[in-house]
């Protein structure tokens, strides 16, 4: 097999991200000092730079054999991960000085970890993709148990780990299927395969990713490896890792839907279809009953996958196929912003000891957000527009992404996902905007709230800029995510 050197060059974003990682790995060799303050920075300032590469590469095209395409999608998608990547670095700065836990190895797993993410964006091959989520999930795996304090931590790597190992395993047994059915691992390939052998195989890959986005039946790790997490590296994962692999998964949709016979596409549909269905309602309504505001937004990341998933399957739709495809990359540019700020706020009030196992039982618990309107108006506001915006109530970015995918589907003749869709977001409003009632309408609590580090108010002002912005004049990135969404398979 020939790579070119412009192949890899085309991959440059990539490279930042790996060069970043080693570079903060290896600073840690020269320092004495606990203060490390620098390496925050450092991450953010490495994103930043993927991104602008990303955004003012080179000309796009397929690279290594098909295996991969440079695209305006793939673009789109490393800069909705660089950014989710900067902004839970902020988050993650004040976090660990809180807790002496500031070190190289966190923020270069994270780049690491993000490098994988820019790869599944631009993955046209089931391999590729394989290799790609394994440098995505190893790199969380090590992240989610990071505080090596206490048991929380451990348990929710462990189960991240074990659950993780068997969603690769089915992923790789359905890649082996599909490579029977079509004789090779391209995506291209696979749009002109036919047969049962090719739908089993689709099937099992559509489980293996269906573990990535969180999606129900393969959720039941989602809310233990949240809660137990620290919560940086929870932001980081609910953001990068739903955003990875819904563009990979997209991507293969793409190319189910185009496949032959008509049969396979109509199967591998449902399947998504129910998942979708499934996974709003369930994800709305065990949200329901939590009081932990870390668990809530567990399950409700779940019911976002759902969302996501409509807007998968009304990509089934020629007719809405560029619909579709550009809700789904907003609504992923809009979820980044208000679920990195909420867990933000999350971090923020939790108590600061130096093990996870020293927060107390109610250390999410509403009860925390009592009277936070008085005592700290500003994280107050930020917490209620990050709660909106998930709630999808206007002007926010959150309304704007549910208003795109609701269209496509309705587009696409998917009647049934979008009225389902728009009535478990009435429900989802219950328990977002009950929060904000024990923000303004609770007494508060006597309970003395840290100072707030510079970085994570700079990571506040950011993620309340982007959710008011895409939802009051969302024109800009509608039109990007557009171009993006014109790809071609």
């Amino acid at each position: 097999m020939n790579f070119p050197t412009q192949d890899f060059a085309a991959l440059a974003p990539v490279g930042i991200l790996s060069g970043g990682a080693l570079i903060l790995l290896l600073s840690e060799v020269f320092l004495a000092s606990t203060r490390r303050g620098y390496q925050a920075s450092l991450t953010v300032l490495f994103s930043i730079l993927a991104a602008v590469a990303a955004a003012g590469g080179g000309s796009p095209g397929v690279i290594f054999n098909g295996q991969a395409t440079v695209d305006a999608f793939s673009t789109f998608v490393t800069v909705i991960v660089c950014a989710g990547l900067a902004l839970s670095a902020l988050v993650g700065a004040g976090w660990l000085r809180a807790r002496q836990a500031e070190r190289g190895e966190f923020y270069a797993l994270a780049l690491f970890g993000a490098s994988g993410m820019a790869l599944l964006g631009s993955a046209t091959d089931l391999l590729f993709a394989f290799i790609s989520i394994e440098v995505m999930s190893i790199s969380t795996y090590a992240l989610a148990a990071y505080i090596r304090r206490g048991k929380k931590p451990a348990e929710a790597a462990f189960k991240y780990f074990i659950l993780g190992s068997f969603s690769s395993a089915l992923l790789l047994y359905g890649t082996a299927l599909v490579y029977g059915a079509a004789g090779s691992t391209l995506f291209a390939e696979i749009g002109r395969a036919q047969g049962p052998l090719l739908v089993v195989g689709l099937g099992l890959v559509a489980v293996g990713l269906s573990f990535k986005v969180a999606a129900v039946p393969f959720h039941v790790w989602t809310p233990d490896v949240y809660e137990g997490a620290p919560t940086p590296v929870t932001a980081f994962m609910a953001a990068g890792v739903k955003t990875a692999a819904f563009a990979v998964l997209t991507r293969l949709a793409l190319v189910a839907f185009q496949a032959t016979p008509a049969s396979a596409a109509n199967s591998f549909a449902w399947v998504l279809a129910a998942l979708a269905l499934v996974s709003m309602l369930f994800g709305n309504w065990l949200a329901l009953t939590q009081r932990s505001v870390k668990r809530m937004l567990a399950y409700s990341s779940i019911a976002h996958a759902g969302y996501l998933l409509v807007g998968v399957v009304a990509a089934a739709a020629a007719g809405a196929r560029e619909a579709a495809l550009s809700s789904i990359l907003f609504y992923l540019a809009s979820y980044t912003a208000t679920v990195v700020g909420a867990f933000a706020v999350v971090a923020v009030l939790e108590r600061r000891g130096r093990s996870l196992d020293e927060e107390p039982a109610d250390a999410w618990d509403l009860e925390r957000f009592a009277g936070l309107g008085r005592k700290r108006p500003g994280l107050a506001f930020a917490m209620a527009v990050f709660m909106v915006s998930l709630a999808g109530v206007p002007p926010t970015a959150g309304f704007i992404g549910k208003l795109l995918v609701f269209q496509a589907a309705i587009s696409a003749h998917a009647y049934g996902l979008a009225v389902v869709g728009m009535l478990t977001s009435a429900l989802g409003a219950y328990y977002y905007l009950r929060v904000v009632v024990y923000m303004y309408m609770r007494p508060a609590e006597d309970r003395e709230i840290g100072l707030i580090s510079p970085a994570i108010q700079v990571a506040l002002a950011l993620a309340v800029v982007a959710v008011i912005v895409l939802g009051v004049g969302p024109e800009t990135v509608s039109k990007l995510a557009r171009a993006a969404a014109a790809i071609g398979m």
